[in-house]
């Protein structure tokens, strides 16, 4: 027995923590990231099409952004919307609870703006129709987040799980609604079923008033999380909940007011998606337009940092408003290709981000005991 050797096998690959990075050299990297994930893109679409190639991939999807006013502004719109829901989400992945309900309260909020529309629209004053909409929205949007935040402070409930679960009775009150208000079997309530009066109102143009109210929220956000007290408890709740409650924090007040104020800010984006104040609004369970979802993403790779969440929506709108074009410059009759490169370029920065924190090793050779 005592000649028996015992073989100690590690890992192929070790992962361990990097040194911080300085903040050029992480942009720079993303930088590269985000072009060579395009060029990937570019060589795998002309592969599907005989006519592309790499250089005409790169000037169809500017042109799909830069081709007319329209599209900048429609651009810049949905850059606006995700902005807001990346910020919705922001407070509360620094607390780290892991809000995966942004659609549900976008959906929510939605729901309310319409009741209020349809209901009162013509009937009272369309300032009067605007402001119980946005008060209607907001309250909505905030009871959906609260009630998972409730369970989590009381019960210690998985947030993640709850959040999610919301989303589909979000979609099933949204179904049910349309379906007493449109006859006709249909899934959406359409701009010419809504009232022209009660709508938001037209400022500039159909697209500026979502910008300038993304813009406001963008800037609550970050002074909210930068400066305010409410933010430096959202980082020592993250941080560790005994620490915050050894410092006076009431850890369960906190948890329910970020929520509250998440929720509020996504019914708020239900709201500008569903107003009927720019064409071709369907009312729906599309109309979040996983927005919730993507916005997830995008503070993930800001890294819960509010400038670099604004640069990864604006990625983000850039790759999904150019995309069509590349569709259609490149003659595919179906979007699987488009999605597969926008599924690439996503891969490829999140891949990129893990390699930022993270650093990779081969391990050492497996080791014997006697």
């Amino acid at each position: 027995m005592d000649n028996l050797k015992t073989v100690i096998r590690e890992p192929l690959f070790h992962v361990s923590k990097r040194d911080e990075m300085v903040g050029w050299k992480k942009a720079l990297i993303y930088v590269i990231a985000v072009f060579a994930a395009l060029l990937f893109g570019g060589i795998i679409c002309s592969l599907a099409s005989p006519k592309g190639n790499p250089i005409t991939f790169f000037v169809s999807l500017f042109e799909g952004v830069f081709s007319s006013q329209r599209t900048i502004w429609e651009a810049l719109r949905d850059m606006a919307l995700l902005v807001s829901v990346s910020m919705a989400l922001l407070p509360a992945f620094k607390m780290k609870f892991w809000n995966l309900g942004g659609n549900g309260q976008i959906l929510m909020g939605g729901l309310a703006a319409n009741v209020c529309l349809i209901t009162l629209g013509g009937v009272i004053g369309d300032f009067w129709v605007v402001l119980l909409s946005v008060v209607a929205s907001m309250i909505i949007g905030a009871i959906w987040a609260v009630i998972p935040a409730i369970f989590k402070a009381l019960f210690n409930a998985n947030e993640s799980l709850f959040t999610l679960m919301m989303n589909y009775i979000a979609q099933c009150c949204v179904t049910l609604f349309i379906a007493i208000v449109v006859k006709g079997g249909s899934s959406v309530l359409t701009d010419d079923q809504l009232p022209q009066s009660g709508r938001l109102p037209i400022v500039g143009n159909q697209f500026l008033l979502t910008i300038i109210v993304g813009a406001l929220i963008f800037g609550f956000m970050f002074i909210y999380t930068k400066y305010m007290k409410g933010g430096y408890e959202l980082a020592v709740v993250g941080d560790s909940q005994n620490t915050a409650k050894y410092v006076g924090i009431k850890v369960k007040g906190v948890i329910i007011r970020t929520l509250i104020i998440s929720g509020a800010i996504c019914g708020l984006v239900g709201l500008l998606v569903t107003s009927g104040n720019y064409a071709n609004v369907a009312v729906g369970v599309g109309s979040a337009k996983n927005m919730g979802f993507t916005a997830i993403m995008t503070t993930w790779l800001g890294n819960c940092n509010p400038l670099t969440i604004l640069a990864a929506c604006a990625l983000v709108a850039f790759i999904n408003k150019g995309m069509p074009q590349v569709r259609m410059d490149f003659k595919m009759t179906s979007d699987s290709f488009s999605n597969l490169v926008v599924g690439i370029i996503y891969f490829f920065i999140i891949a990129c981000s893990f390699l930022i924190q993270y650093k990779i090793s081969l391990s050492k050779k497996k080791k014997e005991e006697r």
